[in-house]
């Protein structure tokens, strides 16, 4: 254990910061399996809305800093283009 007051405050702001990481990247699959489950089940429409949800809450982890630009660009592009594939 810290005894630094300044480390202690430190390990304090990083668990509260890992808490909220975890639960974006939760968030983040969330949207992403919804999204394969709606091209596993070939419904074009569901997966369309599937991916306006997923594209919104990827950008928006992306904006808080929990992901990179470009995985944040990585993994629009991924979802987009599967999505697209469909027939």
């Amino acid at each position: 254990m810290a005894n630094i007051k300044s480390a202690k405050k430190r390990i304090r702001t990083s668990a509260k910061r890992a808490e909220r990481n975890k639960s974006v990247r939760s968030a983040v699959k969330t949207s992403i399996r919804k999204v394969r489950e709606a091209i596993e089940s070939k419904d074009k429409t569901a997966a369309g809305e599937a991916l306006r949800a997923a594209i919104s809450t990827i950008e928006r982890a992306g904006s808080k800093g929990v992901y990179h630009k470009d995985n944040v660009s990585r993994k629009v592009s991924r979802l987009s283009r599967a999505v697209n594939k469909m027939d």
